[in-house]
């Protein structure tokens, strides 16, 4: 029979935010890799865990995975975990998970950083996108973020102490007049909750350990449907037609029919 491979958050911060099943399928475990053995140390020692670890980080995955799958289905229990939060969610594993059957993979729920910072930061939290670190190279960011520029959802970025000033100014070129925060050494000593403005950056702060990088998204839009029914009307649509078409093809837009029946009207009157 089969073993399981089990995906095992730890905790971002202090050592006590991880949930009861996480230890016990941590204790139970044949092998336990994880992104850096003397970092996991820390905490698996916390909890007694004496399980054997082998090391599973960005640099060996590719190499470790037929072993671990080996592993598996020769019947043992493996355990995965990142040196703080959820192995996947940039951090090694993606590949890992792909490669082996969904029925032999259990995934634990548990700690992220991402979901205390959106909270922290006091930003929409009904739509967000999680977008993890950007490019290191500024052409390479401020490319990536164009692409993000008119998302409306509240973006969440991850990002290392000595980039955060030059992501932080990438942002403000792109995106310019937005609220954000800076969210950083969640459930530590020195947690701490920066809210501010991209106009005015709060730069050369000397900014230690993990970080998040909320903004807010972009400002919907007006949904502007006249320049299509000005098409309809060079095509001899009849009004008739032309309310129903824009009816059927733009069902979640706020578009009075009303408004719309009297513009023909005025066009036709033009002509």
């Amino acid at each position: 029979m089969a073993g399981k491979l089990y995906i095992v958050p730890t905790p971002v911060g202090n050592l006590k935010d991880v949930t009861f099943r996480a230890i016990e399928v941590l204790k139970n475990s044949d092998y336990i890799y994880c992104e850096d053995t003397r970092t996991s140390a820390v905490f698996l020692n916390f909890y007694e865990i004496s399980a054997p670890r082998r090391s599973f980080h960005k640099f060996n995955e590719n190499s470790k995975i037929d072993e671990i799958i080996s592993l598996v289905k020769d019947g043992k229990n493996v355990s995965v975990i990142s040196d703080a939060g959820t192995p996947g969610i940039s951090d090694p594993c993606g590949t890992l998970v792909r490669a082996l059957e969904p029925d032999l993979i259990t995934t634990l729920p548990g700690a992220t950083a991402f979901v205390p910072a959106i909270v922290n930061s006091g930003l929409p939290t009904d739509n967000f996108k999680f977008i993890g670190f950007l490019p290191p190279k500024k052409s390479d960011r401020q490319k990536a973020l164009r692409k993000l520029e008119a998302e409306e959802a509240t973006l969440i970025f991850y990002e290392s102490p000595h980039r955060i000033d030059e992501m932080l100014e990438s942002l403000q070129e792109i995106f310019g007049d937005r609220n954000a925060a800076i969210v950083r050494e969640i459930s530590k000593v020195h947690e701490e909750t920066i809210r501010f403005n991209l106009k005015d950056l709060p730069l050369n702060r000397e900014l230690k350990g993990e970080i998040v990088v909320v903004v807010k998204g972009a400002s919907p839009k007006e949904f502007d449907i006249y320049p299509y029914v000005d098409e309809l009307l060079n095509e001899n649509i009849s009004k008739r037609d032309i309310l129903n078409k824009i009816k059927a093809e733009f069902p979640n837009e706020n578009i009075k029919r009303n408004d719309i029946y009297k513009y023909i009207l005025e066009k036709n009157k033009v002509v």
